[in-house]
């Protein structure tokens, strides 16, 4: 599992906990998220993330 953070803010999301606010499960990977998925910050897409090392 990886985790994929904003470039914009720095919001984190992690596949293995998935994000409970959003509906998404534990468990979801990045490439299954919805295409028009943003970041709950401050609204980036998801080109606008990167994995973290």
């Amino acid at each position: 599992m990886k985790k994929y953070v904003c470039n914009i803010c720095g919001w984190v999301y992690d596949e293995a906990e998935g994000y409970a606010d959003g509906g998404i499960a534990a468990g979801t990977k990045w490439e299954d998220l919805p295409e028009d998925f943003e970041c709950p910050l401050c609204g980036a897409s998801k080109e606008d993330f990167s994995i973290e090392e």
